[in-house]
């Protein structure tokens, strides 16, 4: 499992080995959720949700009458 050091604290992360690019993991040390931006070598970003769309319009349409 590679090791990675918190873009916020430096405390090393742990991330499995079948992560992918765009997954979001957690600092057990700091709480930051990161982003992993790279895998060879793997690297962590900051997770910004501002910048994710949590707002999927075909699963959901407030109009449906249920």
């Amino acid at each position: 499992m590679p090791t990675v050091a918190c873009p916020e604290c430096k405390e090393e992360v742990f991330v499995d080995a079948d992560t992918e690019q765009g997954d979001v993991v957690f600092c057990d040390e700091c709480g930051a959720d990161l982003e992993v931006v790279g895998l060879d070598p793997v690297e962590l970003d900051s997770f910004d949700d501002s910048d994710y769309d949590f707002d999927d319009d075909d699963d959901l349409d407030d109009d449906d009458d249920y």
